[in-house]
């Protein structure tokens, strides 16, 4: 972390905690809300355990019909307005989902959500940085993945400590609260404010990295689609790893606990692998960062199959390694293969995908745990992870 005081400014700097700590609590009070609240909530309300679960999928599609509104929106009005308007969003969904007289009440909360999300998350973050610094915004955005990817550590026990004391209404009224009276602020306070841009408003360029000529060539199409493949086969993998981790080592025959510990080492696996990617790894381009990163995925998949405790402990250092890449390269790389100017449209338009990928693949993947078994679960996911390794080798070294 004290690479990235030395490389930003002091201005900077706090830009970067703000994004970090508000990232927190976007991906705390919607991605890892279910996993302390679906099972309480299914309990008091008497509404299916599924359904409640299938409220994130949900929020999930509704962020990725709208992220492209939304970096639309950031192109040309700033991250400042679309991420206060998050905050508010959060604080209306989570009070309507604590309020929930109904299933119906419920899955309009997380409609709520999901625009929320679309506007919120770590594509909106990036684009804002993109807009803010250009192409020399690598640093920040690993800054700001290096803070979020403790969302999980910090949540999970507070939500979990908020249930027991509150119940499930007053913990989603409270993290309502904190959206307000927190990160509303931060957004407005630190957010530097923008003026409007037009599309009109585009840098002098050479003819040949020129926007508009950029993306409108057919090879310039080719790669971005080659991107959002790339991203959109990660987020499958990412999120069915993430819902159906445990049950899968379970199945598997490993002990409770040691499920347990072996899951436990992808948070630090991903911020060792951030901090090396702040001291070595951010003078490679990011396209070599993206093999790298799925290289890692893949492998640490791959050797979840022998079912080896001690395998299973490097499998999930491995893949959380190359996870924590990833996350900074959905930023980097299509800042360096495409520019700046358009960046936060292009971010919601690849999100899009990317969004409906985590609401669909970790239903499809129970579907295959269920009828096929763990190998045959591990296997699909691993040559998912391959095929995104061979992606990254057709995508170019330049802009």
């Amino acid at each position: 972390m004290r690479n990235v005081l030395l490389l930003l400014s002091d201005a900077s700097v706090r830009l970067v905690g703000i994004l970090g700590l508000t990232q927190i609590l976007a991906w705390g009070t919607t991605f890892y809300l279910p996993a302390v609240l679906a099972a309480p909530i299914a309990q008091d309300s008497g509404w299916p355990l599924s359904a409640v679960v299938a409220g994130l999928s949900w929020g999930f599609l509704v962020a990725g019909v709208c992220a492209p509104r939304a970096g639309r929106l950031i192109d040309r009005f700033g991250g400042r307005p679309v991420l206060a308007s998050s905050s508010l969003l959060l604080a209306t969904g989570l009070s309507l989902m604590g309020a929930a007289p109904n299933i119906t009440v419920y899955f309009f909360a997380w409609t709520v959500l999901g625009l929320a999300m679309a506007g919120g998350l770590y594509d909106a973050a990036f684009s804002t940085l993109g807009r803010l610094f250009g192409e020399d915004s690598r640093t920040a955005m690993t800054g700001v993945t290096l803070l979020g990817g403790f969302a999980s550590t910090v949540a999970w026990p507070a939500i979990t400590a908020l249930e027991v004391w509150l119940g499930w209404r007053g913990t989603c009224l409270v993290l309502a609260g904190v959206h307000l009276t927190v990160g509303l602020p931060l957004y407005l306070l630190v957010i530097p404010r923008e003026a409007q841009r037009s599309v009109t408003d585009e840098p002098m360029l050479p003819a040949d990295r020129h926007p508009a000529t950029v993306t409108a060539t057919a090879q310039a199409r080719l790669i971005f689609v080659l991107v959002a493949v790339l991203f959109t086969l990660q987020s499958s993998v990412m999120s069915s790893v993430s819902v159906l981790l445990l049950d899968t080592l379970a199945q598997l025959g490993f002990a409770a606990s040691v499920a347990l510990a072996v899951g436990m080492m992808i948070g630090p696996s991903q911020v060792a692998a951030r901090l090396l990617e702040l001291s070595v790894l951010g003078k490679l381009h990011p396209t070599w960062s993206a093999r790298g990163a799925v290289f890692l995925f893949f492998l640490g998949l791959a050797l979840l199959i022998p079912a080896h405790p001690v395998l299973a402990f490097i499998a999930m250092a491995l893949y959380g390694a190359g996870n924590g890449l990833i996350t900074i390269v959905r930023g980097t790389l299509p800042l360096a293969l495409f520019g700046s100017h358009g960046y936060g449209t292009r971010m919601g338009l690849l999100a899009r995908p990317m969004l409906i990928a985590q609401a669909i693949a970790p239903l499809g993947m129970a579907m295959v745990l269920s009828e096929f078994g763990p190998v045959m679960l591990i296997s699909t996911l691993t040559a998912l992870a391959f095929m995104a390794f061979l992606v990254t080798w057709r995508l170019p070294l330049s802009a």
